[in-house]
């Protein structure tokens, strides 16, 4: 099915409308995963904690300080919340990347637009506090927002790349969006010249 495609799949290229679709279809998942959560503890009688998904908990895992206390109090919720992130992580990863392909870049670039900042955010509290860290900082949100405005503003390239043709391209030559843009008269008419039309004056022939 296309969704599988758009939501767990690392091949081809995304448009900016799909890539706000597919973000909007995860953020509807987080909702009603948390809402299954609170549901499943509400009605055996637990007490509901705090319970939140984000793609840079995954940096976690080279931080085993931030897990230490979690494995002790509470264990299911725990691998609940790791399968749960490890999940969107997926899905967040293959919607970028095919954007990051319409844009005809590799998924190498999330190593700067998604690894170094999210190592950086892990890790900021911990840091010296000296001037001599403001470049880091500085940094972390340049690639942030560098990385927001190119998967979810700037258009790809034009016609095919190297990861595949032109998804707009592709969009746009579809029979509903040929139909959506209205009828075309020149390609309907045809105007048979005098010659070739039949006594009493000019023909008007619909096209097939």
């Amino acid at each position: 099915m296309r969704w599988t495609w758009y939501l767990f799949r690392f091949d081809g290229r995304m448009r900016r409308t799909g890539f706000w679709c597919s973000l909007i279809s995860v953020l509807f998942g987080m909702i009603l995963l948390v809402s299954l959560y609170v549901g499943i503890i509400s009605v055996l009688g637990g007490e509901v904690g705090s319970f939140d998904l984000n793609a840079d908990d995954v940096f976690k895992i080279v931080d085993p300080r931030a897990y230490r206390w979690s494995l002790l109090d509470n264990l299911p919720l725990l691998l609940l919340k790791l399968a749960a992130t490890a999940l969107m992580l997926w899905t967040y990863l293959a919607i970028v990347v095919k954007r990051l392909h319409d844009r005809d870049k590799s998924a190498w670039w999330l190593l700067a637009y998604f690894v170094l900042p999210g190592l950086y955010n892990q890790f900021e509290d911990r840091l010296p506090d000296t001037y001599w860290m403001l470049p880091l900082a500085l940094g972390g949100v340049i690639l942030s927002v560098a990385a927001f405005v190119e998967t979810g503003f700037l258009r790809g390239t034009q016609g095919p790349n190297r990861f595949g043709p032109d998804p707009k391209a592709e969009d746009d030559s579809t029979p509903a969006a040929t139909s959506a843009r209205g009828w075309d008269q020149s390609r309907e008419i045809e105007i048979v010249p005098p010659h070739a039309s039949p006594p009493g004056g000019m023909h008007v022939k619909r096209g097939a």
